[in-house]
This record gives C-alpha cells, sequence and structure tokens, in this order.
C-alpha cells in the first residue's frame, strides 16, 4: 500500500497542504509530459505518472548542475531514498512499503511522438483555470471547494453548456444570480467567456516555486 505525505509548508495546486487533511493529495499533484522530443503535451497526476513509469513507458526529467538527466523507475527509487535522506523544501514524498518515493516534476514519454494536441478539452478544471479561480462576477479569487460553475444564460432561458456560457463563480454570487440573466440579476461579467486556443494548463502562469523546472519546456508561460 502507498500513501502520499506532502512536505511541510509546500503549495500543491494553489493551495497550503501544511497540517491540512483536506488539501490536494501528492498523488493528485501535477506532472508535466513531454512527448519523445521534450516538448510539453499535456499535464497529469503524479499518481497517473507514477503508473506510466513502472510500465516503462517514460521516464523521469530532472534538473541537475544545469542539466536534464533522464531516469527509469529502478534509478528513480534508488535516486529518491538518496534524497530522503536530505529532504529540500518544496520536495513531495510518496510513502511505500519500505522504501520513500519522490514526486516527480517532469516525464518524458519514450514511445510518443506526437505534436501537442490543441483541441482544448471542456471539463470543470480547465473552465476554472482559463478564468484563474476567480469569480467573474465579483473578481473574488477563491479556492475550488468555494467555487462553482454558472450559465451566464441560465438554461432555463435556452442557454448552453459551452466555452462561451460557463464562467467561473463564487457561491454566494452564484446564488445572487439564481436562474437570471446577468442583466436581470443588475451583475456584470468581469470578461467576456470564449474557448481557450491552447491547453490552460500549459498556459497558466506558475506561481507554485515546485513546478520552477517547467518554465524550460513552456517558455511562453
Amino acid at each position: 500500500m502507498v500513501h502520499a505525505r506532502p512536505s511541510e509548508g509546500t503549495r500543491i495546486d494553489g493551495h497550503s497542504s501544511s497540517g491540512d487533511s483536506s488539501s490536494t493529495s501528492v498523488l493528485d499533484s501535477s506532472v508535466l509530459v513531454l512527448n519523445r522530443f521534450y516538448m510539453a503535451v499535456r499535464v497529469i497526476s503524479v499518481r497517473r505518472a507514477l503508473t506510466l513509469l513502472y510500465r516503462n513507458c517514460s521516464e523521469v526529467v530532472m534538473l541537475e548542475r544545469d542539466q536534464f538527466t533522464s531516469y527509469d523507475f529502478a534509478d528513480w527509487r534508488e535516486v529518491s531514498q538518496l534524497n530522503a535522506t536530505s529532504k529540500q523544501i518544496g520536495e513531495d514524498y510518496i510513502q511505500a512499503v519500505g522504501f520513500e518515493l519522490q514526486a516527480p516534476r517532469i516525464i518524458r514519454l519514450t514511445r510518443f511522438d506526437r505534436l501537442p494536441v490543441q483541441t482544448v478539452r471542456f471539463n470543470r478544471k480547465n473552465l476554472f483555470i482559463r478564468d484563474e479561480h476567480t469569480c467573474q462576477y465579483c473578481g473574488q479569487q477563491k479556492p475550488t471547494a468555494q467555487l462553482s460553475l454558472d450559465h451566464v444564460v441560465p438554461r432555463s432561458h435556452g442557454g448552453r453548456t459551452t466555452w462561451e456560457n460557463i464562467v467561473c463563480c463564487c457561491l454566494r454570487c452564484n446564488n445572487r444570480k439564481g436562474g437570471r440573466t446577468p442583466q436581470q440579476a443588475r451583475m456584470q461579467l468581469l470578461s467576456r467567456p470564449a474557448k481557450p486556443k491552447h491547453n490552460p494548463l500549459l498556459h497558466q502562469p506558475i506561481q507554485d516555486p515546485r513546478y520552477e523546472c517547467w518554465k524550460t519546456f513552456l517558455p511562453h508561460v
């Protein structure tokens, strides 16, 4: 059985994990995925990344002395055991039976050479990232648990569930707006919702210092 344990004081997906049992698990935190040619293609969870690593479908890419070094699962386990003896701030470790495994930040798919997919998946996570976890009515930035998604034009008025009609909304504003249009509720949108041209996960600002190493592969952020 594997247990995830975040390092003290680190932040996961923008929320403090120190002493907070409700914080996102290390296994659910983010890993940047590169294709065989070191091009960023998507972001996945640590859980999924370790599965790919164990199945020899990927390798961990790590910056060491200004150079990137690659490790397969066996090598990464050895490196993790060495690093665990002197843990650094911002490192996360997963407790397995008899050893600790360091959570990777970047992996490279060893058999995948396609270019990044340009189609952006329409889902809750990407919508929150597009709107920067900010209520599009009152402008307050909130943790995910305090946010909801609002149909600008309510479904009862014929509004559709699309990028152009869904916005991030805090619970208070959602209750205030109810089943009305913004005009009817006398509320104004901060910006007009639109479909992102690129994957929001690959274009959001890197604010968590643990993911600083991503910038080498995401020069546009």
